[in-house]
């Protein structure tokens, strides 16, 4: 339970640290005047004033936030305060300080993955096959479990995302494949079925298959730390994709809420990442940190993707967007965010195993 805890501020104080240091340098650079720069929200557990800024510790550790004079377009300032203030700042800084935040998330994401790539290599599943299904056409050629994939068609194969690019790719044809079995070289032809499958979403599509399954033998491929930046930028655009993509879906209805986790299962995800080692856990904060910079850039009015919406089109109509309707859009945000909120905490209390933590109470309790 310690380690839970202990990963889990280590993993969302991090990336809250970030996200905000990301506005507030920003906000400083513009010359807005910054009131307060907090981690968590609520009461303050531990705060110190250095200038204009109050930099502060709070109690609730689910977020953070930066407080710059002037948020409030309707605030009374006096002639001296208005240089400072965000809201006289023009649309392209105010629209700069708030972009600051997930760009910085997404930097963060992409320093993580170019380390644990330049020093411990990009590991991948190899394209040895683990299983041969009764009656496929893998088995009808002769493929066995064991063997392992050298080319399809003459495409070298290196990984199994390879081999199964390939066989989607060209699989409406024949396909000419050679792999590996013991000392010796073989070359198979086979003729993929067309399947209906469901892909990561859960939808069903129609895709080339030979029957095969992948073994757990993972291949560790070394890169140079300027190779490691480049897939470091390839890995966080696959996964912003992928995250994205993950949010429509939800609103299609196609991915029910109930796959849907919030702080608690974050909290057992991080300790069990961090049972296995520093890599995994830095590995885990490197996808939670694209994950909320791609949530910060929803277009919610409480959130930065929001703001970041009504900036667009202040530069578009070359005015704000009038008070009120900020407020309601705002309110509708907000009740929309809540909402959310409550269906991530149903969620994750429903997936806790009682019975742990029961034991655990008991021992706590036993020992005071």
């Amino acid at each position: 339970m310690l380690t839970v805890v202990l990963a889990t501020v280590i993993v969302l104080g991090i990336l809250i640290f970030v996200h905000e240091l990301g506005h507030f340098l920003v906000a400083k650079r513009a010359g807005v005047t910054v009131l307060r720069f907090s981690l968590g929200f609520g009461p303050k557990i531990f705060g110190i004033t250095r200038g204009a800024t109050e930099y502060r510790l709070s109690l609730v550790p689910l977020g953070g936030y930066v407080k710059m004079l002037g948020e409030d377009s309707e605030e009374e300032l006096s002639s001296a305060e208005r240089a400072g203030a965000f809201s006289a700042q023009s649309v392209i800084k105010r629209l700069a300080i708030v972009l600051a935040g997930p760009l910085s998330n997404f930097v963060a994401a992409i320093l993580i993955f170019t380390f644990l790539f330049a020093f411990s290599g990009i590991h991948e599943l190899s394209p040895e096959i683990g299983a041969v299904n009764p009656g496929s056409p893998a088995e009808q050629a002769g493929l066995q479990a064991g063997d392992k994939v050298l080319s399809i068609n003459g495409r070298s194969i290196s990984t199994w995302e390879d081999l199964s690019e390939s066989i989607e790719k060209l699989g409406r044809n024949s396909l000419d494949i050679r792999v590996k079995r013991a000392d010796s070289e073989i070359a198979v032809t086979v003729t993929p079925k067309i399947n209906e499958v469901k892909n990561l979403f859960g939808e069903t599509i129609r895709r080339p298959l030979i029957g095969i399954a992948a073994s757990e033998t993972m291949i560790v491929r070394s890169v140079n730390p300027l190779a490691a930046g480049y897939y470091a930028l390839v890995r966080t655009y696959d996964l912003s994709k992928l995250f994205f993509l993950t949010v429509v879906k939800l609103i299609e209805r196609i991915v029910p809420l109930d796959t849907l986790g919030g702080p608690i299962l974050i909290a057992q995800m991080a300790g069990k990442q961090a049972q296995k080692g520093v890599l995994e856990l830095l590995n885990f904060m490197a996808l939670i940190s694209v994950n909320l910079a791609v949530l910060n850039l929803l277009p919610i009015p409480v959130l930065d993707g929001g703001h970041i919406f009504f900036f667009l089109i202040e530069a578009v109509l070359g005015r704000p967007l009038s008070l009120k309707k900020i407020e309601i859009a705002q309110k509708v945000g907000l009740v929309a965010l809540l909402s959310l909120m409550v269906v991530v905490f149903y969620n994750d209390i429903m997936r806790l195993d009682w019975s742990t933590i029961t034991s655990w109470l008991h021992n706590l309790l036993s020992r005071l």
